[in-house]
């Protein structure tokens, strides 16, 4: 199980304003914190449309890298500003990510073959799907996009759309994502890596629940196979459920004392 930190997101008050101010000391440090809290890559978001990327997300993903020495995870549909950031990432980056609503979809997939970097595929076209056959249609598409640009499927990250539990279709989204990792898995040849974006799903829910929906999340798809989560590393409950998980696929050895 891949942990992305997805901490340095829009949300996050005291990161946005370092962001604006380009307070690189305070993001080297805040990058410091999250590797040191078990990320595996730092998700790094300078804005929600791409607007201005071109100025902060190079600076920011450079802090980054030199704060926590991990892999990054650039998360822009500006095509420009993923350009002059990759030139700070020591290695491949995951770009974050593709949909069917991307006009600028040719030069990402251009840009993503030339640096071998990795992408993020995501079931989303306008609204994200009411159905995991609707899901699938629409990263099939994406994936024989990809293909077509000459980026292999293991370079290539499915997502499903999580959307709030809270919302009126949110637990039947949650189901269709579920069955929609199944149906990946099993039909996609060469295999492709499956994600989601886990927070999304406790949104809006008091603080005190997040931890608990999000946890419970993640072990319901994991057993569907799922690759990698962006979270709050900085929730433990959270955190712990990936330790388990990795303990049950073999990928750590479990001692009860990396619970305490």
């Amino acid at each position: 199980m891949l942990v992305i930190a997805e901490n340095l997101n829009i949300r996050n008050k005291a990161y946005m304003q370092a962001v604006r101010s380009l307070d690189t000391n305070a993001i080297k440090a805040m990058a410091r914190d999250l590797a040191g809290r078990g990320a595996d890559l730092i998700n790094v978001m300078c804005s929600s449309d791409g607007v201005g990327d071109e100025k902060t997300l190079p600076a920011v993903a450079e802090a980054v890298q030199q704060g926590s020495g991990l892999p990054l995870c650039l998360d822009s549909r500006n095509a420009a500003a993923l350009k002059k950031a990759l030139v700070f990432c020591t290695e491949p980056p995951i770009i974050n990510y593709l949909s069917g609503d991307e006009k600028n979809s040719d030069e990402i997939l251009s840009l993503v073959r030339d640096s071998k970097a990795n992408l993020i595929l995501r079931a989303l076209k306008g609204t994200v799907p009411a159905t995991y056959e609707a899901k699938l249609l629409i990263l099939e598409e994406l994936i024989d996009r990809a293909n077509a640009a000459d980026i292999p499927n293991e370079r290539l990250f499915a997502d499903p759309s999580l959307i709030h539990i809270a919302e009126g279709l949110g637990q039947e989204n949650l189901l269709n994502s579920h069955e929609c990792i199944i149906a990946l898995n099993e039909l996609v040849d060469p295999p492709i890596n499956t994600i989601v974006w886990l927070s999304n799903v406790s949104s809006g829910l008091k603080q005190s629940l997040k931890p608990h929906v999000n946890s419970a999340l993640l072990s319901y798809l994991a057993g569907a196979g799922l690759d990698a989560a962006l979270l709050d590393v900085t929730q433990t409950e959270t955190m712990k459920t990936v330790y388990m998980v990795q303990a049950f696929r073999d990928e750590v050895i479990f001692s009860p004392a990396d619970l305490s």
